[in-house]
């Protein structure tokens, strides 16, 4: 069965995109630990970060490094924090968090809501600022 990732690549589940190429996707995560709380997936389903060749993961970390730069001209931060936990979903995938303090990546946090215009609306200014 096919990850709720692998679902939305394929477009089977909606989602908040924020950038998207041949092999990797950028969307905002609905259960955000803080405005801007972006996940970074490859479109191959592969389990673990760790088992991605080395191309796939170095272009994973690139493509990540230019959704971090857009996010944070758009949300107030002092920087982007940058996890691999993996244990969540069986698909590799990178959370992008804007910080103001350490505190911000506390998972036990309560989540925070938006409504899904507000989604949109700031997916659509990071893409804006998306560079090559």
């Amino acid at each position: 069965m096919p990850t709720i990732f692998t679902r939305i690549v394929l477009g089977e589940i909606p989602c908040y995109k924020v950038a998207e190429d041949d092999h990797y996707l950028a969307f905002l995560d609905i259960n955000p630990l803080q405005e801007g709380h972006t996940l970074v997936i490859p479109k191959t389903e592969i389990d673990y970060i760790l088992s991605l060749d080395d191309s796939l993961h170095a272009g994973l970390w690139n493509f990540a490094k230019k959704v971090g730069k857009a996010i944070e001209k758009v949300v107030p931060c002092q920087r982007i924090g940058i996890t691999v936990i993996g244990l969540e979903v069986p698909h590799a995938h990178i959370h992008l968090i804007p910080l103001k303090s350490m505190f911000d990546m506390d998972f036990r946090k309560p989540k925070l809501h938006f409504t899904p215009e507000e989604f949109q609306h700031l997916a659509d200014r990071i893409h804006a600022e998306i560079r090559d």
